[in-house]
């Protein structure tokens, strides 16, 4: 029979199997797809796996060929569908995630192409073929064991040459500092099992604690600190108020299709107050829970994992606790059950004197993981009101949720009409999800209004993170981003989220280009508020005093991007042969600088050496 003369090949058809599937991930990847860099890349590592097979295994070696086709098909899975979010290559630190996936499981299969399960079809039609009962009179694996063993002398030669290959592929590389252009020269599968070896030795030596000083930190970002900062106090006594809005892209503000306005409350609420139209998300892994960290914190995520996988278990310095300190009482909100990644640590070692999670807000209109934002801002206002009926001031983050990838928010809560060639897009439901999240958020505005908390609190709302990668984009897509935008859509806007600042006394209509991040917020409001941070390390910087930025970027950039005042700055494999991506409004003539780009690598490190040194939190949680 065909099959099982071709079963009886197995190597080389196994190898052609798997070349096939690494051809595909690098073309989706890398868009190299097959080439001779794939196959002197890939080849060896497959080759070293199938010789052991056939040097080791005295039996059933059809069986261990198929369990290493689904090893690596997995890897080469997870590879394509990290990518497509992440935008950057998946390593076993991701182990970390796996747990979440079920839980966002639309979110995961949001981002499947169809043709992605063919790379499982050999799998199964070829154990199908092997397994499948057959009469006695008839020896399956016959065929198998009637081929040729191949000579043990050539097996080894062919480990010593494959090893040799993987050898020459990754040395020359080791040194890269642009994790995705080593998993293209590497070869993915060499990548993969350089980062488990090197993580003992490679690790950025950890800065001593009586070297890491604020006076240190702001000479790596080029702050000059004031002894009499401008608008120190001048909303003293107020309430603070964080609305971080889920997927929020800046470009959004003032967009309109066919004449709609995608986002009518917030383009009326930017002409009341200040809005930085240059500020960026600085998140990792964590998404969402990362801006968390990274707001109330004032520090960097971790290169590999969540902040909530990571630094939980450390006694951080915060905002909750900076202004306990100085008298306020504090809350977060979210509609989401506290447990999903790990919140319930992660606001323990911030400080939240309380939260309010999906035991407070119910199921009630459910959309992506919790209540609608409908239910969170109706729900919220009240507790607000009784936290302002203390004698205290007090300091909330509201966190919206319904505008989660993949934006499948129900029909009935569209409130615009798209064009047909946009409907049942990503882009398009992300229009629909983010109008909707716009109409609530009218709702809750006018609610601090009608109250009186909008005058009497800084009022700061901000994106958390990107909401169209533009990995996960189809062509068609990107060609509607291009139509709304009136040019490319690139990293500098896929990482652009607004935040709008509102101050009683002190903001007033203006659109502000100076360059933010995620990371500035703590030292901006704790100065308006008249509390010191001086005894506080922190890496942002105070917006209200401050004009030039430097914003290092982890896990959706390559390690040593970062933005400054004119560009976003990806490396190649170090700084010399990297890329700039001018900022809105930039003619594109101005370079970062290599000064710049090794000034970004140390505050990265002596962000993770300053937690490090953090002593562990008391146990329990924030309750």
């Amino acid at each position: 029979m065909f099959w099982s003369k071709l079963l009886n090949r197995r190597f080389l058809l196994f190898t052609l199997l798997l070349l096939i599937k690494g051809s595909l991930v690098m073309y989706v990847v890398f868009d190299i797809g097959f080439s001779w860099e794939t196959i002197v890349t890939e080849l060896p590592f497959i080759w070293i796996v199938f010789c052991c097979i056939e040097l080791f295994a005295s039996k059933r070696k059809m069986l261990y060929y198929l369990i290493s086709d689904l090893l690596i098909t997995l890897l080469y899975f997870t590879v394509v569908m990290y990518y497509k979010y992440y935008g950057v290559i998946v390593t076993y630190h991701a182990l970390h995630q796996a747990d979440k996936v079920t839980k966002v499981g639309e979110s995961t299969y949001s981002l499947l192409d169809p043709y992605y399960l063919l790379f499982f079809l050999d799998v199964v039609a070829l154990a199908v073929i092997a397994f499948w009962p057959k009469k006695k009179s008839y020896d399956p694996h016959a065929g198998f064991r009637s081929a040729r063993p191949a000579r043990k002398a050539t097996l080894y030669t062919v480990i010593v040459a494959s090893l040799a290959l993987c050898v020459f592929n990754i040395w020359p590389n080791r040194a890269s500092m642009n994790e995705n252009k080593q998993a293209e020269d590497m070869g993915i599968l060499n990548y993969e099992v350089f980062t488990l070896l090197s993580d003992t030795t490679g690790k950025d030596e950890i800065v001593p604690a009586d070297q890491i000083t604020q006076a240190k930190i702001d000479e790596l970002k080029g702050v000059q600190q004031s002894a009499a900062p401008n608008n120190f106090g001048a909303a003293k006594g107020k309430n603070l108020i964080i609305l971080q809005m889920e997927s929020f892209q800046d470009f959004l503000i003032g967009l309109k299709i066919d004449g709609q306005e995608v986002t009518p409350n917030l383009n009326k609420l930017v002409k009341e107050t200040f809005h930085y139209d240059r500020f960026y998300t600085m998140v990792g892994q964590g998404t969402t829970s990362d801006a968390e960290y990274v707001v109330n914190t004032s520090l960097y995520v971790p290169h590999h994992e969540a902040a909530t996988d990571s630094y939980v278990d450390k006694a951080l310095p915060s905002l909750p606790k900076l202004l306990h300190e100085n008298g306020y009482d504090t809350a977060t909100f979210h509609t989401n059950e506290v447990h999903f990644w790990n919140r319930n640590n992660l606001y323990a070692a911030i400080g939240w004197d309380k939260y309010y999670d999906q035991k407070f807000y119910g199921d009630e209109d459910h959309i992506a993981f919790g209540a609608s934002d409908e239910v969170l801002y109706a729900k919220t206002i009240p507790e607000l009101q009784r936290m302002d009926q203390s004698d205290k001031p007090f300091y909330a983050q509201v966190i919206s949720m319904s505008a989660h990838h993949p934006y499948n928010i129900p029909a009935s809560k569209y409130k615009m009409t798209l064009p047909d060639n946009m409907e049942g897009t990503l882009v398009g439901n992300y229009i629909h999800a983010q109008n909707y999240a716009d109409y609530a958020l009218g709702a809750f505005i006018q609610g601090l209004k009608d109250t009186g908390l909008w005058d009497d609190s800084i009022i700061v709302m901000y994106g958390d993170h990107q909401g169209l990668p533009i990995y996960s984009l189809s062509g068609d897509e990107k060609e509607m981003l291009k139509d709304m935008l009136g040019h490319e859509y690139g990293y500098p806007d896929m990482f652009r989220i607004p935040l709008i600042l509102s101050v009683p006394g002190v903001t007033y209509p203006s659109v502000q280009h100076d360059v933010g991040g995620q990371i500035d917020i703590l030292p901006t409001v704790a100065n308006l508020l008249g509390v010191s941070t001086a005894n506080q390390i922190h890496f942002g910087q105070d917006l209200l005093n401050q004009t030039s930025n430097l914003l290092p970027m982890r896990h959706f950039l390559p390690s040593g991007s970062f933005i400054n005042d004119e560009n976003v700055f990806l490396p190649g494999k170090d700084y010399t042969d990297g890329t700039n991506f001018p900022l809105p409004g930039e003619a594109g003539d101005k370079q970062a600088t290599e000064d710049q780009y090794n000034r970004a690598l140390e505050l990265l490190n002596l962000s993770d050496s300053f937690v490090s040194h953090l002593p562990l939190k008391e146990g329990g949680d924030a309750e």
